[in-house]
């Protein structure tokens, strides 16, 4: 009985997070589509307008990460009423991936593209960047990790994890190569100024994301586990 209610009540802030994600990725998604700043006299990094912020992995994996979010939470409201037994295992393993994606996002953004920029970790904090880059990989990890706990995810269910990232190398990569020159690609094409150095960086960019990714998957995939 004691059980049950924990459980309960892990749901309840579980749900309680995933409404704060749907909330904040509108909100962001909103603001970098019309240019929106409530810092408009600061410059801010990664942004863009429009349909053009989709090439970003930080826009993807957050809007991902609102949708599963939100299916998510449509399931822990039909839980709480009684109207199904449990969350399927299809809808944690689409957490995993999604979770797994932002949590790349924050760790990219603090451990790489914060200190290479100009004006360091706070450019990259601004605006609609505040919830995409900090926020919403935040509280959607602390959810994953500490309310949404299950064992039906075993090790083997962790390289899902590598999905959304290998899906966007495979646009990343087959872009810079379209738009090379000599060798070279312009920041315009290279947004995360991975192969400023040289294209051949690729072959050694793309392989270490996706052993960050797996990491971060792994990680996550502990701290979930019963």
């Amino acid at each position: 009985m004691e059980e049950n209610k924990v459980n309960s009540k892990k749901i309840k802030i579980s749900l309680i997070i995933n409404v704060m994600i749907v909330v904040f990725t509108v909100i962001a998604s909103i603001m970098m589509f019309t240019g929106f700043k409530f810092t408009p006299e600061a410059e801010s990094e990664l942004e863009s307008t429009k349909l053009s912020m989709l090439k970003f992995f930080t826009v993807e994996s957050n809007l991902l990460m609102g949708i599963v979010a939100l299916i998510f939470a449509i399931q822990e409201i039909k839980l709480l009423n009684g109207k199904i037994e449990d969350i399927s295992f299809k809808m944690y393993i689409l957490k995993l991936m999604s979770t797994t994606a932002v949590g790349l996002t924050f760790v990219v953004v603090f451990a790489y593209l914060g200190p290479i920029s100009k004006g360091g970790i706070p450019v990259m904090l601004r605006n609609s960047n505040l919830f995409f880059h900090l926020l919403i990989p935040v509280i959607s990890m602390m959810d994953f990790a500490f309310f949404e706990k299950t064992d039906k995810i075993k090790l083997k269910h962790t390289l899902y994890g590598l999905i959304p990232t290998a899906l966007y190398e495979v646009f990343y990569l087959s872009n810079i190569f379209i738009h090379m020159e000599n060798g070279k690609v312009s920041p315009v094409y290279d947004w995360y100024w991975f192969v400023q150095i040289g294209v051949w960086t690729a072959a050694i960019v793309a392989p270490l994301i996706l052993v960050i990714t797996y990491i971060i998957s792994w990680i996550l995939w502990k701290l979930n586990q019963k």
